[in-house]
């Protein structure tokens, strides 16, 4: 077993034709947020992970073994729920409240500009199909958001600004079809 206890983020500083020529390793979100695991790369060489205790491993990121070489992780494509907002009787902002409360929850969340996605769970598929929000079942690579008080590597100074109230609630009744089922 080879045994692996770096990481470089996102493979920062490495030349471009190293990446290419990495071994690479596709593990869901479960492994990488592990900080100890063991896997086989595409090389077929049996890997023992040793990172310091609440790393986590995103796709994208390198792995450094013990002789030097080096295994690309990519993000394996896993079961999640994607999340859209229902252009025909809401806005985007419906998902900006989605993420909110499953923040509140403590879900593990990816967050898109058009979408969100988290790990199946048919209670909040419940409620956010509740919320009139289209709800699908996917497989696709998850890559939620690492948290407030994680260190991301990098600084940015936000400015609040004017915030216009927004009240968007759903009293109406729903008494029409648009193909994906809005509970009434």
């Amino acid at each position: 077993m080879l045994t692996i206890n770096k990481l470089i983020a996102r493979g920062r500083g490495l030349a471009a034709v190293l990446l290419r020529r990495a071994a690479t390793v596709s593990l869901d979100w479960d492994v990488r947020q592990k900080s100890r695991f063991d896997t086989t790369d595409s090389t077929g060489r049996h890997l023992g992970v040793f990172l310091p205790r609440g790393t986590v491993v995103r796709g994208g990121d390198v792995l450094v073994a013990e002789d030097g070489s080096l295994v690309r992780v990519e993000a394996a494509p896993q079961p999640v729920l994607v999340v859209r907002h229902c252009a025909a009787h809401g806005t985007p902002f419906d998902l900006l409240r989605a993420a909110y409360h499953l923040g509140n929850r403590h879900v593990a969340l990816e967050l898109q500009p058009d979408h969100l996605k988290l790990e199946p769970d048919h209670v909040l598929a419940d409620l956010l199909r509740h919320q009139h929000l289209i709800v699908s079942e996917e497989n696709a690579p998850f890559e939620p958001e690492a948290g407030a008080y994680a260190s991301t590597g990098h600084a940015h100074a936000h400015h609040g600004g004017p915030t216009a109230g927004h009240g968007h609630g759903h009293d109406h009744d729903h008494d029409h079809d648009h193909g994906h089922g809005h509970p009434h």
